[in-house]
């Protein structure tokens, strides 16, 4: 398994990439295309969240490729602990998303 620290880390990476992305993302649509930041910071929120997720594993599907070869070559504690680093980076992503749809009034 990882350590604590390190699913601390990706949770808190994934949720400042939805919470930073949409919130800076929303205001340049404001600022730019007059559209109303309420609705763009949500839109922004849910399609950011797969690239939250991306950012918090490194950049890269490397994790995916280890589940892989750990699954075929018969390592289950490396396969246990990517999945533990996904499970943490997308809890981050989608608190992010839940956080800016709850303070928005949303339901």
């Amino acid at each position: 398994m990882p350590t604590y620290p390190t699913l601390i880390t990706t949770f808190f990476i994934a949720l400042g990439v939805i919470l930073g992305g949409s919130t800076l993302g929303s205001l340049a649509a404001f600022l730019f295309y007059q559209k109303p930041p309420h609705y763009t910071i949500l839109d922004l929120a849910e399609k950011l969240k797969i690239w939250a997720l991306v950012a918090a594993l490194g950049g890269s599907f490397g994790a995916f490729r280890a589940i892989e070869t750990s699954f075929f070559s018969g390592q289950p504690a490396e396969m246990l602990r990517q999945l533990a680093l996904i499970t943490s980076a997308f809890c981050g992503a989608h608190l992010g998303y839940l956080l800016l749809k709850y303070s928005l009034g949303g339901h």
